[in-house]
């Protein structure tokens, strides 16, 4: 599974660099250049890390933070050419996890990072689930039955993760929403059930039926 870094910096030549840089060392990087709907952009593009400017057109870096940070614990590394011990008290109290001045070191820039992402995401991936003949694939996001493959999505292969690991018991649906938003995938109620009824579609594919059960008024259970 490739990471995705979103990179919030508005000097086009650092854009450039950073995303070359992290493309270059096996990421999936995404450069925003809306920045009045920057948060709406970080939800859509759902990062696993983000690199933040203070300086921005509009709001500054620390407001942004502040605002991710009301609906995300995604990891944030400020890279900044604000380079006073306030600025970076300040990124540290409005929820930055590492601050790293420019001109940036590329080595020490890409080590932060690897070892932000090891720390918030465990490699689960490589986790094979099973239940009533059905299989899951973390490492390849797919779901497997007598022999048919189906590929799966991130909020997907999520929810599946969830109902696999509580397998026999009811999950109620606020539980699953919760855990999704706490491993920083944006779904709510809506959506969960439209994920849901795609996932259902997607077994149907491969000739499961009646896998995920409704519990009216509940939630659902394998």
């Amino acid at each position: 599974m490739k990471h995705r870094i979103l990179i919030i910096e508005d000097d086009v030549v650092i854009q450039t660099q950073l995303r070359n840089l992290l493309i270059g060392n096996g990421y999936e990087a995404e450069v925003i250049n809306d920045f009045p709907v920057v948060l709406e952009q970080v939800k859509s593009f759902q990062p696993h890390l983000i690199l933040l400017d203070i300086k921005l057109p509009g709001n500054d870096g620390f407001s942004v933070c502040s605002q991710i940070r009301s609906f995300s614990n995604v990891p944030i590394i400020f890279v900044t050419s604000c380079n006073t011990d306030m600025d970076e008290l300040n990124s540290i109290m409005l929820g930055g996890d590492a601050f790293i001045t420019k001109p940036y070191n590329t080595a020490i820039l890409l080590a932060k990072i690897a070892s932000l992402l090891k720390r918030v995401y465990p490699a689960v991936e490589q986790e094979v689930l099973s239940c009533a003949g059905v299989t899951l694939h973390l490492e390849s996001s797919k779901i497997e039955y007598a022999g048919q493959q189906a590929d799966l999505t991130k909020n997907e292969l999520k929810i599946l993760y969830y109902l696999f690991k509580h397998a026999g018991t009811i999950c109620v649906r606020a539980d699953i929403v919760e855990y999704l938003w706490d491993n920083r995938l944006y779904v709510d109620d809506n959506a969960l059930s439209v994920n849901i009824n795609r996932i259902r579609d997607k077994l149907s594919a491969i000739g499961v039926t009646d896998f995920i059960k409704t519990k009216h008024r509940q939630g659902y259970t394998i």
